[in-house]
């Protein structure tokens, strides 16, 4: 199974090795120096696990992290961090890590971590809600037997919807944790929500406010 790992991390000796090391293991990793280019990638395809370092040369990784939960509060993220206090790890978990490996680290170590948090996620591939099966691995959604065709922002739209059922939704929280805009336009969520409006999907507009999606 050709798993894809990101990993972010300024020391680009690091990013050799730790890149080598899974490759050796048929585990596909890319690597990226700056947070905006990890961004970018985040944006174009969402991987199974972040590896993800605190101290970056253009940002902090737990603030990182934040914005990486936010939005997709399902994504296996694990610290690789030379902060290694037991304060320091109790930080990052509290802030939405999922494991904590301090520097230096052996391979071993790191290759059994990361096996540990893919068998995780493969565990709870798919959320169920009402008759909605959405599928993590391929991002597919089964609606009342039949797949929808969705695009990436769609899928991410409506996981984020599924997650937060039931909940009333401000345009602007939607916007920021599912597109990572701060404010601005709305009319590219409201032609999302349209869209999936027609394919049968319940959300329901509270008008000045935002949305609150309703499974069947």
């Amino acid at each position: 199974m050709n798993e894809q790992v990101y990993l972010l991390e300024d020391d680009e000796s690091i990013c050799d090795l730790v890149q080598c090391t899974l490759d050796m293991h048929s585990i596909t990793c890319r690597t990226f120096t700056t947070v905006k280019a990890f961004s970018a990638a985040v944006e174009e395809h969402l991987p199974d696990v972040v590896l993800l370092d605190i101290m970056l040369a253009d940002g902090n990784g737990l603030e990182v992290l934040e914005r990486l939960k936010a939005r997709f509060p399902s994504l296996c993220v694990i610290m690789l961090s030379a902060l290694g206090k037991e304060t320091d790890k109790v930080k990052g978990l509290n802030a939405g890590a999922d494991d904590y490996i301090t520097k230096p680290f052996g391979v071993l170590e790191l290759i059994a971590r990361v096996n540990a948090a893919l068998r995780r996620i493969h565990k709870t591939s798919q959320l169920r809600l009402g008759s909605i099966v959405l599928n993590n691995e391929d991002m597919s959604v089964i609606y009342h037997g039949k797949q929808l065709e969705l695009s990436n922002k769609e899928y991410q739209l409506l996981r984020y919807f599924m997650i937060n059922e039931g909940k009333v939704l401000p345009r602007e929280t939607i916007l920021y944790d599912v597109w990572g805009y701060d404010g601005g336009e709305t009319r590219t969520l409201d032609n999302h929500v349209m869209r999936l409006r027609k394919m049968g999907l319940n959300i329901i507009t509270l008008h000045g406010v935002g949305y609150k999606f309703i499974a069947d």
